[in-house]
């Protein structure tokens, strides 16, 4: 299994998310995601920017990190045209270091642009045309597309890599899990559910990567990583059928609000202990994800991780 590192961008600037990846190479992470949101899940979080432009910073600032997006929702705030060509762009940034992580978006992100939040169903046969279009566009010269949600009209793209950029779909359960074998070249998931990867394999995923995402709050004192995973991480256990249609951090502040430290504690690893998150990333490596990134909770909090992870975590992880 490979261990990456999140740039997680609802708890930090632009600015530090950068100079947070560049440590992370450093540090002898294996690759690098980025979440790519236009709201904080919680406002104890804080920030927000634009994960493209941190992307492209990122791509020049690293030397050899593989970058990915953890997911970018191609559908509604951005047009899938719009987002093959920021692929393309990206990948020739990273000479060839980025992979496209695509999902059907949650509410939170999508509703801003006014186009109000369709049904799952549909926003599935969104994506399923979204897929299609990007790699169309990837493989060269003008498109044109017709289909029930998307028409793309005398399109091409002008800058493209030698070789075409590895979509990822999210997957949450079955149909999902479906999409995703038929269209990916792997599945990425934030749960280790085995089941998710027998779905996948049975609709055509077999032998294609499966990459996961762990949240973790270290500190040397496990009652503070304990309060900081609270304040800023609550929401992660309310599932994602509820994650995927609340409309603001408001909401998400009223559905956590009978969250308590004990059940974070309970499904997070926090605090200095090596063999909490090793316990942690298990689950995941019995599920058969091939690849897994961390999520170090808290913005303020990364150099201390950064420093740790090279030192204790990764070799422990490593031996797993």
């Amino acid at each position: 299994m490979r261990i990456g590192y999140t740039m997680m961008c609802e708890q930090a600037d632009p600015r530090q998310l950068v100079r947070d990846v560049v440590r992370a190479e450093e540090a002898g992470f294996d690759f690098a995601v980025i979440s790519d949101h236009y709201n904080p899940w919680l406002d104890s979080q804080g920030h927000s920017p634009y994960a493209w432009s941190v992307l492209g910073a990122a791509a020049q600032a690293t030397e050899r990190i593989p970058l990915m997006t953890y997911v970018t929702n191609p559908t509604v705030r951005y047009h899938p045209a719009v987002v093959a060509q920021k692929a393309a762009t990206v990948a020739l940034l990273s000479d060839g270091r980025f992979t496209l992580g695509l999902g059907a978006g949650e509410n939170l992100n999508e509703h801003v642009v006014g186009q109000g939040w369709q049904p799952v169903n549909v926003r599935h046969e969104k994506l399923v045309e979204a897929v299609e279009i990007i790699r169309r566009l990837f493989a060269g010269g003008y498109v044109n597309f017709r289909g029930r949600h998307f028409q793309v009209d005398s399109a091409k793209l002008w800058d493209l890599p030698d070789e075409a950029v590895r979509i990822g779909l999210a997957v949450s359960g079955r149909q999902s899990c479906t999409l995703a074998g038929e269209h990916a070249d792997l599945m990425i998931a934030t749960e280790p559910k085995p089941e998710l990867g027998e779905m996948f394999d049975a609709a055509g995923g077999r032998g294609k990567p499966r990459i996961g995402q762990l949240g973790i709050a270290y500190d040397t004192d496990r009652d503070a990583a304990v309060a900081r995973a609270h304040d800023q991480f609550r929401w992660f256990g309310l599932g994602w059928k509820v994650n995927a249609e609340l409309p603001g951090p408001a909401s998400f502040e009223a559905a956590s609000q009978f969250v308590t430290p004990e059940d974070v504690a309970a499904q997070i690893p926090c605090g200095p202990d090596v063999r909490a998150v090793v316990d942690g990333v298990r689950p995941f490596a019995e599920a058969g994800f091939t690849d897994l990134a961390l999520v170090q909770i808290g913005g303020g909090h990364q150099d201390a991780f950064l420093d740790w992870a090279p030192k204790e975590l990764l070799p422990a992880l490593r031996e797993l």
